[in-house]
């Protein structure tokens, strides 16, 4: 490997870290208004099934995307670059916010998943490219660096759904758009003389919850009225400008990868395109990943009845959807409280009861689901909800991620290519029949396929206890074995002295 052509100076160390704040900060604030505007999609663009459509799109183009894209992308434009540039391709998304039509919104999210392959990818091969001259100025060992920076990105990056929620649900509780008219002066004069806020008009356990069906063309409920154009233009400003930040952040605060690879070839590792698409389906002929398939797929569609059916069905039609963003944020600081806690307690317990207690919340939640019939008071069940969703994604997502990797030693590209296409698949199938489907017909679905996806685990975690088993024994047999030879080694001679 050729060295670099800069000599480094004794603040390099400095520099590198800047380079990983730079670009983590870019993230969490280009991710702000994706993970934003993506939350809302189901409910404030439910016409003709738009905004589900679009999540499904952007899920259906990442596909190819992570298949096709990357290598060349990276090639052409170095991984600074290639960041840059798929931050600007996720920019029309928003853009249709302000004009959302079917015939605009999925050809938007189609832009957003061709961004996401390069633009993950280049983040990828950044931090682990500027970990190797770290490791020369530090003395720590690069794969150690690795882990740490990987940390250091991801602290910021979970935190873009903590800031996108807030953001639309400060604007959506606004009174901004609103008419104030006689309409809302007789309301407040109405409340004063029955000192209370307006009853409903209509029974939300009726219609909103597992009996929420969006093919229905009216609910009569209030709650989900889209918000006034102004409101979503505002919002949609505020995220652009978000994005184009996160643009200006990475071309002019984080260096070129060149100046640590001295012309090295930068582009993502291995296979790509066909190549990489051939191996990945060569991949399944191999058992463990055959049953992997049903539990890596629910992950996918879980994550996606939580982005499209439960901020719709549940929060937006109870709950009201400017409070759709307050509920998100419960989700994702469990969502990332839990990884780290759960990774420790695998230590602790084991893998497996730290998956049964995964299996345990996902059953209950998904039975609270069928029983409960939401109404807007109980508002602390929303956010318990959530926690416990969040909680349960996290604990499928890293363990199950790991497992991959622990499987097929030597073939983490095909295993984790797998787990990619395999969640996207899910996420897009569910997106996709999101419009045709009730909600208890799409949660029993889901409950099906946690039970199917959690015993094809099971039966791998019992192949691979009978294989450690088998060896052990085996093990034990030859101590044992070679235990009566050496004492029949020993004999002769003890015979000898005897003579």
């Amino acid at each position: 490997m050729p060295e670099s052509s800069v000599v480094f100076g004794t603040n390099e160390k400095w520099r590198i870290n800047r380079n990983i704040l730079v670009m983590g900060f870019a993230f969490m604030v280009h991710f702000t208004a994706f993970h934003g505007t993506a939350n809302l999609q189901s409910s404030v663009n439910s016409d003709a099934g738009a905004g589900t459509f679009t999540l499904a799109a952007i899920y259906f183009s990442l596909i190819l995307s992570n298949i096709l894209l990357p290598a060349v992308v990276i090639k052409w434009l170095g991984c600074k670059w290639a960041v840059a540039i798929s931050f600007i391709a996720y920019m029309p998304f928003i853009a249709a916010q302000f004009y959302p039509r079917l015939y605009t919104l999925v050809p938007a999210g189609m832009m957003v998943g061709f961004g996401g392959g390069p633009l993950w990818c280049a983040k990828c091969t950044y931090l682990s490219v500027v970990a190797e001259p770290y490791a020369k100025l530090s003395g720590v060992s690069a794969e150690v660096l690795v882990v740490r920076f990987f940390g250091l990105f991801f602290m910021f990056y979970q935190m873009a759904q903590i800031w996108g929620n807030l953001i639309s649900s400060a604007i959506l509780s606004s009174n901004l758009g609103d008419e104030p008219g006689l309409w809302n002066a007789t309301s407040s004069l109405a409340d004063l003389f029955n000192n209370e806020t307006s009853s409903p008009t209509v029974d939300f356990g009726s219609t909103c919850g597992v009996n929420f069906c969006s093919a229905s063309a009216s609910h009569g409920n209030t709650n989900l009225q889209p918000p006034s154009e102004l409101k979503i233009q505002v919002i949609a400003g505020v995220y652009l400008a978000c994005m184009a930040a996160a643009v200006i952040l990475v071309a002019f605060g984080v260096d070129s990868l060149t100046r640590y690879t001295g012309g090295r070839n930068t582009a993502c590792q291995g296979k790509s395109g066909v190549r990489l698409l051939a191996v990945t389906l060569r991949q399944l002929r191999h058992k463990y990943q055959l049953l992997l398939l049903p539990v890596i797929g629910y992950i996918g569609a879980e994550q996606a009845f939580m982005a499209a059916d439960f901020t719709q069905a549940f929060i937006g039609c109870a709950y009201g959807i400017s409070n759709i963003g307050y509920v998100m944020i419960c989700f994702g600081v469990f969502n990332a409280l839990a990884a780290p806690v759960a990774g420790a307690l695998v230590k602790v317990t084991g893998r497996f009861p730290v998956m049964v207690t995964a299996l345990l919340l996902n059953l209950c939640l998904l039975t609270s689901l069928l029983y409960w019939r939401p109404e807007p008071e109980q508002w602390l069940v929303f956010y318990a909800l959530a926690a416990i969703w969040g909680t349960a994604d996290a604990v499928w997502l890293v363990q199950v991620n790991a497992f991959s990797g622990i499987l097929f030693p030597g073939n983490e590209e095909a295993a984790y290519s797998n787990f990619r296409l395999w969640e996207a698949t899910g996420s897009v199938l569910s997106y996709a029949t999101a419009p045709y489907l009730c909600v208890r017909t799409r949660l029993y679905c889901l409950l099906g396929f946690l039970l199917v996806g959690f015993l094809g685990y099971s039966i791998i975690e019992l192949m691979e206890y009978k294989v450690k088993k088998a060896h052990h024994l085996e093990r034990n047999f030859e101590l044992v074995e070679k235990k009566p030879e050496q004492e029949s080694l020993r004999k002769p001679s003890e015979a000898e002295g005897d003579y």
